[in-house]
């Protein structure tokens, strides 16, 4: 099923909240981008854009588009590296911790100290 098609193509995208705790809408159009919150460096903003879509290269991507490629996550606790086991449970992604994790300003620092988070593998060090 091509995903246009999908009618569950909304689970894909990551739910953020504004500083005023009210849900952000991915819109370029009338008013400030939704990207504005990410700011400078640009790879910061890419990791972000990566995550919020699920198209990181992640386990989740490589089992949906790779099925032939490793999707266990590297900390060896969870079968398949999520999106939610990275940004919740994983411990190779605790250089910042809060449990609020769907507000952007958490979202953009957890990116911040976590620099491996969404990024591709090549570029691990």
């Amino acid at each position: 099923m091509f995903f246009q098609a999908s009618d569950n193509k909304k689970c894909h995208f990551l739910e953020l909240l504004d500083n005023d705790l009210k849900p952000t809408k991915p819109l370029t159009s009338r008013g400030e981008p939704w990207l504005k919150y990410f700011g400078h460096p640009n790879f910061l903003c890419a990791r972000a854009t990566r995550s919020i879509v699920n198209h990181a290269p992640i386990g989740e991507y490589c089992l949906r588009f790779f099925p032939w490629e490793e999707f266990k996550c590297l900390c060896g606790l969870y079968p398949i590296e999520s999106r939610h086991h990275i940004l919740h449970e994983c411990r190779r992604y605790n250089n910042y911790w809060n449990p609020r994790r769907d507000s952007i300003a958490h979202f953009t620092l957890f990116l911040k100290f976590n620099c491996n988070a969404f990024s591709f593998r090549e570029s691990v060090t």
